[in-house]
């Protein structure tokens, strides 16, 4: 039997734009082969920083670049983030989030991951019971690995919290050009009127993943900050890849690009749907309505661990719930629909229930 791995959230070969990308990489040496083949500043490549900072209204030193958004995230838990210092994260949240974090030291406190986001009156009683973050680290849109969407009014009260109790909101966005279904929110970088919030995203998710572009966003002295940390790091960041992205979303195929991305991962999601209501009724989950993720609860007291195991010997992959926690979730895991076909995920979760049989869950 072929393996089916819900673990790897990256699109499949199939629905990335590999034309568009030679045809970028073509423009990109042909255009500008000193910008792109030399050092460059430890900002990033200087016209992608401008499309950018289009796109986000906002100057041109509030921009900076850097390979794949986990350095970005990196860069900026090292600014800020010291031993001891308090830091909220959802529960659950993303697992290398987790890794930093405890590696820098960190008291970190998770919050309640709500259908609707982050639980804020849980984070209005930390605070007013003398919590006082350093950072808050959300993932606002098709949340990793649950799925979830922050809801305007969560954004609000959020970004009115931070404003209040003076900590940094990083707004981790890497998936919000990836909704296939409703209605978009405005991000909270763009209803920041305290300077609070520093927003990361990346070219991952909608180029390529091995494109390694990502980039933060936020107060000028801050990034000029976190300029210092990249200089110390690498000079500079990868400017080929810069200079791809820059043409690839300069060239007018991007929009068809995340386009065919979008349709194929609702057509993906809606077959898992299908597929866990078929041959697993008792799993929970609510659908998201983007991204590559879905967060899925087994009844009380089932064992996800030896779910893995009994379902690794029928070739299926996926992440354990416990991997996203500090502690608890024994009984929830994602699955991760992004880098499988329809008929791969049919399969997939029919050896799944299979696995799940064999343990004693009942339909």
């Amino acid at each position: 039997m072929a393996t089916i791995s819900f673990a790897r959230g990256a699109p499949s070969l199939d629905i990335v734009d590999v034309e568009g990308l030679r045809e970028a990489a073509q423009q990109a040496f042909t255009n500008d082969p000193a910008g792109t083949t030399a050092y460059g500043t430890s900002v990033g490549y200087v016209p992608l920083r401008e499309w950018i900072a289009e796109q986000h209204g906002v100057e041109l030193d509030q921009v900076l670049v850097t390979n794949g958004s986990m350095q970005a995230d990196a860069f900026l838990f090292q600014l800020l983030v010291n031993p001891g210092d308090a830091v909220v994260v959802e529960s659950p949240t993303y697992d290398r989030t987790l890794l930093n974090l405890r590696n820098r030291g960190a008291d970190i406190h998770m919050v309640e991951l709500e259908t609707d986001g982050i639980d804020a009156d849980e984070l209005q009683r930390l605070l007013d019971d003398g919590l006082r973050p350093k950072l808050a680290h959300i993932i606002p849109n098709f949340q990793n690995p649950a799925g979830y969407t922050l809801s305007a009014a969560k954004r609000a009260k959020v970004l009115e919290q931070a404003g209040e109790f003076d900590f940094t909101l990083f707004e981790d966005d890497p998936y919000i050009a990836i909704r296939f279904e409703g209605e978009g929110l405005p991000t909270m970088l763009s209803q920041d009127t305290s300077g609070k919030v520093v927003y990361a995203s990346s070219f991952s998710k909608t180029v390529c993943p091995g494109i390694r572009v990502g980039y933060l966003v936020g107060a000028a002295a801050v990034i000029k900050q976190i300029q210092g940390i990249a200089t110390n790091t690498y000079i500079s960041p990868n400017m080929v890849a810069q200079s791809i992205v820059n043409a690839f979303v300069r060239s007018g195929r991007m929009d068809s690009a995340v386009q065919t991305v979008k349709t194929a991962l609702r057509e993906r999601r809606d077959t898992l749907v299908a597929a866990l209501d078929r041959e697993l009724p008792e799993a929970r989950f609510a659908a998201p309505q983007g991204g590559y993720f879905m967060w899925v609860e087994l009844p009380e007291g089932f064992d996800v661990a030896a779910l893995q195991r009994a379902a690794s010997e029928r070739d299926v992959i996926f992440v354990p719930g416990t991997d996203f926690l500090l502690e608890g979730g024994e009984n929830t895991l994602r699955l991760a629909y992004s880098g499988v076909t329809p008929e791969q995920i049919d399969e997939g979760i029919t050896r799944l229930a299979q696995a799940a049989r064999s343990l004693g869950v009942t339909a």
